[in-house]
């Protein structure tokens, strides 16, 4: 039986995640229903590589879309690929426009849920805390968002966190009254919403929303034009499947700033009617409580409940947690999963991807060691020169001038 871990339901979606919904939609229309089942269990820590959606069979794990469906292929000897009927050109525009998919809808996801702090607070961090187990709630989102504000800092979008702006305008005003340049007592502005921000800009940010959801949507439904999938009429395509990831996730979730839905509406209405048909089809109405309970012969979706929460688990979650916010260890446990990856016969690398991974890991790895060795080394310099100039003596010697000390006094009484 094949087990398909996930990041868990949302917005009546069975996932948060595109690339964990286009992996469900594969599995809905392409693999028997009684040979799988989907486990959301929300913890990437699960999978050897760290990711998620990570596919289980036995001992074996196989992470990300394009390895799982790669490896499903493989398993079934073709019989479970929907890419089969697909000739030469069709081949070529699944190839473009998968990676065209991810490399644009990727940016524009994280700057709807996780830059948008209006987002970010009012939906998103509370679905992952009905989905996430403790500690997880408390450590996962913020390190998502994180890693989301990373990915999208070249697009020059960070004003749509409003937290950030305020946090840095309270920087500066208390700096401000430190310096005596206004009265403490100064009454703050209340504080804006994303539409007064973007508002009080030269339309920049607009201009910047409006032509990247522009070069995401209006290429695709190009594409589909009046097909009932993106390549043919007769049935869908890992393309089809992985664009359903990532539009159901642009259109469906109620967000309070919903810039995101409102473009894909006006730029694009056929894709809207794409993805509800879609959705129809692959998912259906997903709950959060569907996922912890076992699904019913009529559910589109093979749910078996996740495993409990055990005391091992947490524990490994809290030293990783410290461990990666550790600089040093960080860093080691970084080389070690670049080298995990390297030589992973699924990581879906060609063998000079490979061998370069692993000779970059190598010389990270050095580089730690010797900062180790560096810092041990000047550490035991200054305590050895300390010692050396008498600012820190042993206990002996402290004991030793001590017992003089006394049997001086004790001869002086003596004498008298």
């Amino acid at each position: 039986m094949l087990e398909l871990h996930v990041w868990g339901p949302a917005f009546f979606l069975p996932s948060i995640d595109p690339q964990c919904l286009a992996t469900i939609a594969y599995f809905v229309q392409a693999v028997p229903k009684e040979a799988w089942v989907l486990v959301a269990s929300s913890d990437p820590s699960l999978s050897p590589t760290n990711e998620l959606p990570a596919l289980k069979n036995g001992e074996t794990w196989v992470s990300r879309f394009r390895n799982i469906v790669d490896y499903l292929w493989q398993y079934s000897n073709g019989e479970w690929g929907l890419d089969r009927s697909l000739d030469g050109l069709e081949k070529a525009d699944k190839a473009a426009f998968s990676a065209f998919i991810e490399a644009k809808g990727q940016p524009l996801l994280d700057l709807s849920f996780y830059v948008s702090s209006q987002n970010y607070y009012g939906k998103i961090s509370p679905a992952y805390g009905t989905i996430l187990q403790w500690p997880n709630q408390w450590i996962i989102p913020p390190k998502l968002r994180n890693a989301a504000k990373a990915r999208t800092e070249h697009l020059g979008l960070s004003s749509l966190d409003l937290q950030a702006i305020e946090e840095q305008r309270s920087r500066e005003h208390s700096a401000a009254v430190a310096a005596g340049k206004i009265p403490k007592n100064l009454i703050q502005r209340p504080q804006d919403t994303v539409s007064s921000l973007l508002g009080k800009t030269p339309q920049q940010n607009k201009f910047k929303l409006d032509a990247l959801t522009a070069e995401f949507f209006e290429p695709l439904q190009e594409l589909l034009g009046h097909k009932t999938y993106f390549l043919s009429d007769k049935c869908p395509s890992t393309l089809d499947c992985l664009a359903l990831g990532y539009l159901s996730l642009s259109y469906i979730p109620d967000l309070p700033y919903p810039w995101l839905r409102e473009s894909l509406q006006t730029k694009a209405p056929r894709l809207v009617l794409y993805v509800e048909g879609m959705r129809r089809k692959c998912f259906g109405l997903v709950g959060v409580s569907d996922s912890f309970s076992p699904s019913p012969n009529t559910s589109l979706l093979p749910w078996r409940p996740p495993e409990g929460v055990t005391i091992s688990r947490i524990g490994s979650t809290l030293v990783n947690t410290l461990a990666d916010a550790t600089p040093i260890l960080r860093d080691i446990r970084m080389n070690n999963r670049l080298q995990e990856v390297a030589k992973s016969s699924d990581s879906g690398l060609s063998p000079q991807e490979k061998r370069a991974i692993s000779s970059f890991a190598e010389a990270r790895k050095l580089d730690t060691y010797i900062s180790v060795a560096t810092a041990i080394t000047i550490v035991g310099a200054f305590f050895g020169y300390m010692f050396h100039e008498g600012l820190i003596v042993a206990k002996s010697d402290v004991d030793k001038e001590r017992g003089g000390e006394a049997e001086v006094a004790l001869n002086i009484e003596d004498i008298i």
